[in-house]
C-alpha cells in the first residue's frame, strides 16, 4: 500500500455560484507538509463544515475511485472528489473510525466519513449526485493528525485497524442524522469519533 497522489487546492468559484470553494484539488509533486490542520497551503473556504482538527485530511482509496470510474464511465483523476490523499489498494468500505494510516513520521487517525453536500454535487455537475453518492455507500474518509509529517506520492503507507469495536464508514453514512440505539451509541462513543458527532451523541444519552 502506498500514496498514489497528494492533492492540494486553491479557492475557486463554482460555475453559476457566487461563493468560492476549495473542493478543486490537483495532484502535486514533491514532499508536502501536513500539520494539525491538514496540508499546508490547501484552501479551505467554509470552515463551518470543512477542515479543522478532526477533518484535517481527506482520504480516498484507489479501489473506491476505480469503482466510481466504472460507475461514471470516465476516469476519476486524483483530486476530483476534493480528496487530499489517494491510497493505493484501499477500499473505503473496509475503513473504520480509529483506524490509522502511517507514512514516514505522519500518523493519521480516522474520525468520520464524508457526507456529500450541494457543493460536491455542483462540482460533479450532477444535481442528483448527493443521492447517488449516498446510495453507493462508499464514503470518503476524514482523519485527524496524530503526528505531523511530510507526505509524498510513492511513499509506503501502513493501515492499522482500530483494536476496539469497529464503526465502519458505510455505517456512519447510513446512520448520519438518525438517533442511534443505546448499544450503537455506546459503541460509537467508545471509538475516537469526530468531536461534533461525539457532542451530539453525548447530548442524546
Amino acid at each position: 500500500m502506498k500514496i498514489l497522489a497528494v492533492c492540494r487546492g486553491t479557492a475557486e468559484k463554482l460555475p453559476g455560484k457566487s461563493y468560492k470553494t476549495g473542493i478543486f484539488k490537483h495532484a502535486v509533486s514533491g514532499g508536502v507538509m501536513i500539520d494539525a490542520e491538514g496540508i499546508v497551503g490547501d484552501a479551505i473556504c467554509n470552515r463551518k463544515h470543512h477542515g479543522g482538527a478532526d477533518q484535517a485530511v481527506y482520504i480516498e482509496g484507489s479501489l473506491t475511485l476505480d469503482w466510481w470510474a466504472r460507475e461514471l464511465g470516465e476516469p476519476v483523476t486524483p483530486g476530483t472528489f476534493g480528496e487530499n490523499l489517494v491510497i493505493e489498494g484501499l477500499d473505503n468500505r473496509q475503513v473504520a473510525v480509529g483506524d490509522r494510516f502511517t507514512t514516514g513520521k505522519l500518523i493519521l487517525e480516522v474520525t468520520s466519513c464524508r457526507i456529500p453536500c450541494a457543493t460536491f454535487a455542483a462540482r460533479m455537475n450532477d444535481p442528483k449526485f448527493v443521492k447517488r453518492y449516498t446510495t453507493a455507500a462508499r464514503p470518503g474518509i476524514y482523519c485527524r493528525v496524530i503526528h505531523v509529517g511530510i507526505v509524498e506520492a510513492g511513499t509506503p503507507v501502513r493501515h492499522q485497524a482500530y483494536a476496539g469495536a469497529r464503526v465502519m464508514m458505510p455505517e456512519m453514512m447510513e446512520t448520519f442524522g438518525r438517533r442511534l440505539s443505546d448499544g450503537d451509541r455506546v459503541r460509537y462513543l467508545a471509538s475516537p469519533i469526530h468531536y461534533k458527532l461525539r457532542a451530539i451523541l453525548q447530548a442524546e444519552a
